[in-house]
């Protein structure tokens, strides 16, 4: 199951998406509501827990404008604002559920589940594709042709950014901030011990995809002709 959380509490976010993990789930976790929106209709996700005030988009217009696009994952939306009106106001935009902080832990884990035993009727993708690449977002396998490779965790991440992003140059401040987190110690060295596994493992596949360094910048997906 793939998660996307979006909470602009930096610390809280990085919370939710530890305990998601350590519950089994893939989880990613932006911090405003347009990224919000880029993120939802441009990656396949199982649920999104949602954060009524955000940055640049409201978590209540974020809700309008992803059911207005015809987006049906189920949304959980999780707020400090307990009043009633807000709550009736996330419903009637197309929130599946609600919930206040502070929470328990295990009321949040079993709304989850709740929400993601649920089929949305909507398409569910398992996999993304960049060239002759086909990365399954369940189980971290990555397939070129007939051949087909485990990845690590950290490959998983760091690919499926790049992946997410297709042709669009991803920053080594972004790889750091998304995969390690925000407060974590890890500098660009982390990133390059990474991208140069990925690069073996595109080998190893004989894939015509290649992992470009845009100088002092970061990296992006390219795909070599045939």
């Amino acid at each position: 199951m793939n998660i996307l959380i979006v909470e602009d509490e930096v610390s809280l976010s990085n919370a939710i998406k530890k305990i998601m993990e350590q519950h089994g789930y893939l989880a990613d976790a932006v911090y405003d509501g347009a990224s919000a929106i880029d993120y939802a209709t441009g990656c396949a996700y199982d649920l999104i827990i949602l954060d009524v005030m955000l940055p640049k988009l409201d978590g209540f217009e974020v809700v309008r404008r992803l059911r207005a696009g015809g987006l049906q994952t189920p949304i959980l939306m999780l707020t400090a604002r307990a009043a009633t009106p807000d709550k009736v106001t996330g419903l009637n935009s197309g929130a599946d559920d609600y919930m206040t902080k502070p929470f328990e832990i295990e009321e949040l884990l079993a709304r989850v589940n709740a929400l993601t035993r649920r089929t949305p009727g909507g398409l569910v993708i398992d996999t993304v594709t960049f060239g002759d690449l086909t990365l399954n977002v369940r189980n971290a396998v990555l397939a070129c042709g007939n051949a087909s490779v485990q990845l690590s965790r950290k490959e998983f991440e760091v690919l499926k950014l790049l992946m997410y992003h297709p042709s669009t140059t991803v920053t080594k401040e972004l790889l750091i901030v998304k995969i390690w987190g925000a407060d974590s110690e890890a500098t660009d060295n982390n990133v390059e011990v990474y991208i140069s596994f990925l690069r073996k493992k595109l080998r190893y596949l004989k894939s015509q995809v290649l992992i470009r360094n845009i100088q002092k910048i970061g990296y992006r997906l390219e795909a070599e002709p045939a």
